[in-house]
This record gives C-alpha cells, structure tokens and sequence, in this order.
C-alpha cells in the first residue's frame, strides 16, 4: 500500500512539474510587457525598472522558470541577502527553516504562487482561497444531487428494464446530457429566477455571501446555492444514470445473485449489499471525473449565475492578462486531479476485492 501510493504521488508530482513548464512557457512567449501591463498609463523608465526588477523581468527566461519553480516548490533554496529575489525577509513566504550553509538557507514552505498583476500586493494563494471555497460547496453540492438521484433512478431502471419506468428514465437521461450547460443555465435562471421569484423567493444570480447594501458586513445566502446546484448536476446525473442502470444490469446476471437469491435471501439485500456495491466502479470513475471537472470551476454557470468561484475568476484574469493568477489557477486545478486520482484509486481497492493494491 505504501508502495503503491509512493508511486502514485511520484506520478502526480511529474505531472505537476510537466503542467506547470508548459503553462510558464506558454504564457511567458506571449507578446506585451507585463510590466508595462502593470503600470498603464502612469509609467516612466524609473517605475519600469523598478518593476523589472521586483517581478525578475529583467532576467532571462531559463532564470525566470527557475525562480518560479523554486517560489512553488515547497522544499526551496532560499539566499539570507535582504535584497536577493528569494530573501526571506521579504515577507512574500511562509516557511520553516531547515538549515543554513553560507548565505543560502533550505526551507519548507507554503508553495508561493506570486502576486497578481492587476491587484497589486494581493497573493494568488489568497484569491484562490476566497473563490474556491464557494466553488468546492457548489461542486459538492451538484455532485451530492447527482450521486443520490442517479443511483435511485439508475436502481429503478435495471430493476424494471424495458418498461415504461425504464424508458421514462433513460429519455430523461438522454435529455440531460443533450442540454448544453450555458443553456441550461439561462433557462434555469430566468425560468425559476424571474419568471417564478414570487413563488420560489430565488433570485436569478447571486453568490454564497452577499455584502450588505450598507456595507456592514456578509451574510450566508444557500437559496442562491440551489439553481447552480441543480444546473451543473443535470449532466452527471444523466451519465450516472446510465452507468448505473447498465452495470447493475450485467451485475445482476451474474451466477453469485442468482445463488444468493436461491439461497432466500430478500431482493432489498441482494440488490444492495451485492450487486449495487460490485456495480460501483465506473459509477465512481465517472463521479471522480466530473467532480474534479467541478472543482477546475464551471465556468458558464458561474458567469451567468455571477457565482464568485474560481471558474469565474479564471475568466476574469484572462481577460485582464492576470497571468499570476492563471498560472496559479492551472497548477491549481492541476494539483485537484492528481489527488482526486489517487483517492480514487484506493477507492476501487475498497469496492472491488478483485483489484489489489500491492
């Protein structure tokens, strides 16, 4: 088991290191000057070197990835000089000393993302943990919705295969996973939202915490909660339908129910503690899957539902070339998979006897 996991977090840090190249590479051969960017209108050739030299612009490129990689790294080369890039006395990092040789210092630290261009003195880290917050409720929440009515509706389905309670739920299925997320976002909202308001008291767009009108602080909102939920659940609801309904179909009959079923025992326990948990494993493939999909941030329908999540966020960096931020995001997001991968994978050991974990 050790072993295993070893190999896996081995993995998941090539793959980090892999994205995050790409991702260094591919924003840094853009053309503009960041720092430029960063000035607008108010520049001079003494602020432009001052930024230059604050963000390593003045550098090359294979010095600038190398600065980079060691502000992410959690294990990092650190000089002691207050005026290096990489001072500790900047304040820029939190961190644990290990030891120290000469001028250098090996430290532990929080992975340090930078700071955004366009908020000037905000770390990335911060904006990301403002917005993700409300995006890991959102994605929690659909997923929720999803996994409980799919696995009731796809239970049904195979239970009473080829009848109209069958063919009722799979054109339901069927109807869900044709319907665009942006469109279905727009119907949903201006339908329960506006049409709707004074029965169902939703409103059309908001966010988990709203500030007061007179500023005196936020509240929790969870009814805004409800028609994204929903929203960005129809579509995994469908596929877990599906797979659901056609992997206990095959599971059913199998030699070990058809014993178990001889053998007197209820359909109740047959249904659930044999054949459903056996018929598990593409249900939690796809679940993974989509959550983590979730997590990287539903873009459309956290624009249209103005959900302040960090698919909203991305967007909005993109636009205002943010390229801290949109770096941080990627490595982010990135880090998200490779962990719902290995939870994952142990998952199915759990599930499945047949599969084992050396």
């Amino acid at each position: 088991m050790v072993a295993y996991i070893t190999k896996k977090i081995t993995y998941g840090i090539l793959v980090l290191w892999g994205v995050l190249t790409l991702v260094f590479f591919l924003f840094n051969v853009l053309p503009g000057d960041p720092a430029r960017m960063m000035l607008d209108k108010r520049e001079d050739a003494n602020q432009l070197a001052v930024i230059k030299q604050k963000y390593a612009f003045d550098r090359s490129l294979t010095d600038q990835y190398a600065l980079y990689l060691n502000d992410v790294l959690p294990l990092s080369i650190h000089h002691n000089s207050a005026t290096a890039f990489t001072s500790l006395t900047s304040g820029k990092y939190q961190f644990t000393q290990l030891f120290s040789i000469a001028d250098y210092a090996l430290v532990f630290k929080v992975p340090y993302l930078r700071e955004s261009f366009v908020r000037i003195g905000t770390p990335v880290t911060s904006i990301l943990g403002n917005t993700f917050k409300n995006t890991f409720v959102l994605a929690l929440s659909s997923i929720g919705i999803a996994l409980f009515l799919g696995l009731i509706l796809g239970v049904f389905s195979a239970l009473y295969k080829d009848t109209f309670i069958d063919k009722f739920i799979l054109f339901i299925s069927v109807l869900g996973m044709s319907l665009p997320s942006f469109f279905a976002s727009i119907i949903i909202a201006w339908f329960f939202g506006f049409v709707l308001h004074n029965f169902t008291g939703l409103n059309m767009t908001g966010s988990l915490y709203e500030v007061d009108d007179y500023g005196r602080g936020s509240s929790l909102q969870l009814k805004n909660l409800i028609l994204p939920a929903i929203t960005l659940g129809i579509r995994p609801l469908s596929v877990i339908i599906q797979l659901c309904r056609n992997s206990l179909l095959e599971v059913l009959s199998m030699d070990y129910v058809r014993t178990a079923t001889a053998k007197g025992l209820n359909k109740f326990t047959v249904i659930f503690k044999h054949a459903l948990r056996n018929a598990l494993n593409p249900v939690v493939t796809a679940v993974s899957g989509w959550f983590a999909s979730l997590l990287a941030g539903a873009v459309f329908v956290e624009y249209i539902f103005a959900w302040n999540g960090i698919g909203k966020e991305i967007v909005d960096a993109l636009n205002k070339m943010d390229l801290p931020v949109v770096m941080g995001s990627v490595l982010f997001i990135a880090s998200i998979f490779v962990i719902i991968n290995i939870i994952v994978d142990l998952i199915y050991g759990w599930l499945d006897p047949r599969i084992r974990i050396s």
